[in-house]
């Protein structure tokens, strides 16, 4: 997948491809039911797919006091886009307030146009422009075959959304996450330096900042985590949240790998929420805090046991 930034406007863009165009965050079984019919219309036609999506997400822009919210931050958003393999191309828009005061028309004409897609796909309820007034018909009227497909459902959770997929996260809902990405979410960040406090109790652990992504329900869970340069996914016991014991300000990931030793400062991490098994608590005492440590660990060992990583 070749990936294209449409801030630079002397860049040569593929012409003719069919395009689909969202903000995907979550590359969920909606986005990949629509990415599905989109290439069964680029084989047919015998050109390439094309996705063209924002950065930041719009909504950063509009809202940007709102708390975190992303379930694939930019970077995981590629990742799992190009893993469906079914996409040649991706035009990210840099989405700033110039962007976001074009009309709907302006936008086909300096955005759209740049791309001159054969076909376009779009979700039934996706909205462009300024006041978002653009839509399928919209772009039908400026002469483009436009293709808007009916959102996915699941008979469980209805639409399949990135706001239901939010609420579940929210909520610890770990399977239930999966069902609607056809996949396990995985939370990417940097290993930052800690105050030290898992290593003086007997349980070192790897400190990762959520920043842009969502935070998941607070407290303990069984993960998978996959160090920078390995392939290998390793069991892990996980705290999310704030830590109540010791009265920290922000949120952090706090991975303690089971069987392993080494220094991972500075080192990328997946990290796969598999169950939550606790929420957080305030122990009376650091001994106290240890013992519910091991069961902890015992806990998440047995669950990841039964769920071997993919």
């Amino acid at each position: 997948m070749k990936h294209n930034d449409l801030s630079d406007t002397t860049a040569q863009l593929p012409q003719g491809t069919v395009l689909i165009i969202g903000n995907f965050d979550a590359v969920h079984l909606g986005h990949l039911y629509l990415i599905e019919q989109a290439r069964a219309t680029a084989d047919l036609k015998e050109t390439d797919l094309s996705v063209l999506t924002f950065a930041p997400h719009p909504r950063r822009l509009f809202r940007p006091e709102d708390k975190p919210f992303r379930i694939t931050p930019d970077a995981q958003k590629i990742k799992a886009l190009e893993a469906t393999g079914k996409i040649n191309h991706l035009f990210t828009l840099p989405f700033n307030w110039e962007i976001a005061n074009l009309s709907a028309e302006d936008f086909v004409e300096h955005i759209i146009k740049r791309i001159n897609p054969t076909v376009i796909y779009i979700g039934e309820d996706f909205r462009f422009g300024h006041n978002r007034t653009g839509c399928a018909q919209t772009l039908k009227d400026a002469g483009f075959e436009t293709k808007s497909v009916t959102l996915k459902t699941d008979p469980q959770h209805g639409v399949i959304s990135a706001t239901r997929i939010r609420g579940l996260i929210q909520s610890g809902h770990m399977d239930e996450v999966k069902s609607l990405l056809g996949r396990e979410w995985i939370i990417e960040g940097k290993v930052t330096k800690g105050d030290q406090r898992g290593r003086e109790l007997g349980y070192p652990t790897a400190n990762v900042p959520l920043e842009e992504t969502i935070h998941p329900a607070y407290g303990v869970y069984a993960t998978y985590v996959r160090i920078e340069g390995e392939t290998k996914w390793r069991m892990a016991a996980t705290n999310i949240g704030i830590r109540p014991m010791f009265e920290v300000e922000t949120a952090l990931i706090e991975a303690h790998i089971l069987d392993f030793s080494g220094d991972l400062y500075g080192k990328t991490l997946e990290i796969k929420p598999v169950a939550k098994i606790r929420n957080e608590e305030k122990f009376t005492s650091l001994e106290a805090l240890i013992k519910q440590i091991e069961k902890d660990c015992a806990k998440c060992r047995d669950i990841l046991e039964l769920k071997p990583a993919a």
